[in-house]
């Protein structure tokens, strides 16, 4: 099959270059570390898909959130999981009139370019299933009428890792539809100290603008960017490579020691492959390249199979990370 989209010019990737640092900035201007917190959303937000973000409380996920949706000059909404949180409540309702007797449509918060859904497990499973149809199809439907969400649009969600009492656990078929997976750490000592220096001076304050020098990014932008994204040459052997690693999930027992098949129950579904192609197009993209490279499918191998790949009852008591079993099944498959 021959791939009929334009090679990207070097002038395309200076700005691409160019426009991605200023996002950067601007992010970096508000968020402290997490490095590759910041670098999972703009690889989000350039592949087009949907992130999950989970750590304890505290380590600025939502700051991360507005900050990214500011930098791009996108709209943005805020939506806190609670048990008794309606479907109505994310994608809008028809709310009746009785000067004119009649029903209006009101959307929900879900219509902006980016949703925040913290603590997305604190929501019951049938508010949790009404994002499906907006994540997958970018559309909601309200009174039989369907309406387009915004170009582009992207869910970030949180959970908890540490407080499961009252929570309802995301079924796989949604935790499918993430991209990547990022799961936060603690800031180091000088990280933290920046953070309470900032803090003091006002940086974070929510009427301190965080656009970055060197002029506005716009979602005009971003809608180039994603373009490009897609025109990153992926050669077959690697296409192969990725398929290879993602057949070893569902066949651990061919291809890994008896020791550590026995901690996998499933293995990652095709979305797997596609989300493996999606970041790494844009991994490569953010590296200055115009082509994927091996080391672009490994760098995003814990953020791609750690929500994809269903561990054992026995590995979750013996407390074994899925990410030491992604590095086992990486390390079984020989990369091009």
């Amino acid at each position: 099959m021959i791939d009929e989209r334009p090679p990207i010019t070097p002038a395309e990737l200076q700005r691409a270059h160019d426009l991605t640092g200023r996002i950067g900035d601007a992010v970096s201007s508000k968020l402290v570390g997490q490095k590759s917190l910041r670098r999972a959303l703009l690889v989000t937000l350039l592949a087009g898909g949907h992130i999950l973000m989970e750590s304890v409380p505290g380590l600025a996920k939502t700051l991360a959130a507005s900050t990214l949706a500011s930098a791009v000059d996108g709209t943005f909404a805020r939506v806190q999981c609670t048990p008794d949180l309606l479907p109505s409540d994310i994608i809008g309702t028809q709310v009746y009139s009785p000067q004119t007797g009649a029903f209006s449509t009101q959307l929900g918060p879900v219509h902006v370019n980016f949703v925040l859904l913290d603590e997305i497990n604190r929501s019951s499973a049938k508010t949790q299933s009404a994002m499906l149809e907006a994540m997958q199809e970018r559309q909601t439907s309200i009174g039989g009428t369907t309406y387009r969400l915004p170009d582009p649009f992207m869910v970030m969600a949180t959970q908890n890792p540490i407080e499961e009492e009252g929570t309802y656990v995301l079924p796989q078929a949604q935790m499918d539809r993430f991209l990547l997976k990022e799961v936060m750490t603690y800031p180091t000592p000088t990280e933290e100290l920046e953070v309470v220096n900032r803090i003091e001076s006002g940086v974070l304050d929510d009427h301190h603008a965080s656009g970055a020098v060197g002029g506005r990014t716009t979602l005009d932008d971003v809608g180039f960017l994603q373009g490009l994204a897609r025109r990153v040459r992926v050669d077959e052997s690697i296409k192969k490579y990725i398929i290879d690693i993602v057949n070893v999930t569902r066949d651990p027992g061919t291809y890994l020691g008896t020791e550590q098949a026995r901690y996998i129950e499933y293995g990652a579904s095709p979305r797997a492959v596609i989300s493996f192609l999606l970041a790494a197009r844009t991994g490569a993209l953010l590296a200055g390249r115009d082509h994927v490279v091996p080391e672009d499918v490994k760098d995003f191998r814990h953020s791609v199979l750690r929500h994809r790949i269903i561990l054992t009852f026995e590995a979750v008591a013996e407390r074994v990370r899925a990410e030491d079993l992604i590095d086992a099944v990486f390390d079984s498959v020989t990369a091009p």
